[in-house]
């Protein structure tokens, strides 16, 4: 599996949880799609998992080398597989951008504990 670029993202789930607070509804639909929404929400206390599914983001956007900017948050998703692995999904400009990189996909592992979430991903050329 050659890779192509390799990300990092850490973060105070305070500065998520006290964003998300201010402006729930905006602060959500800038960051997530519809879907990725829902499946955050339900939980009791969701921000320690937004925290980390924004660093996850913010670590893809890396491992691209674009960063947020070149292409946005919402086209990149990121859902958990039937064992709970986090899987990268690209759409819009951040799938034009991989495809004329000769990125084929990214791998993406989160976490959160006490203070912080951390997420780390790794775009690769082959598929694996």
């Amino acid at each position: 599996m050659p890779v192509k670029g390799v990300g990092i993202d850490l973060i105070r789930i305070e500065r998520v949880t006290q964003a998300c607070r201010r402006r729930p509804e905006r602060f959500l639909k800038r960051l997530f799609t519809e879907k990725e929404m829902e499946s955050l929400v339900k939980k009791r206390n969701p921000f320690p998992s937004i925290a980390a599914r924004f660093a996850a983001k913010e670590a893809v956007a890396k491992a691209l080398g674009c960063g947020i900017g070149l292409i946005n948050w919402r086209e990149i998703e990121i859902f958990p597989d039937s064992r709970g692995k986090p899987v990268v999904f690209l759409g819009g400009k951040a799938a034009s951008w991989a495809g004329k990189n000769g990125i084929k996909g990214v791998h993406v592992s989160m976490s959160h504990d006490g203070l912080y979430a951390a997420a780390t991903a790794v775009a690769y050329k082959d598929d694996c």
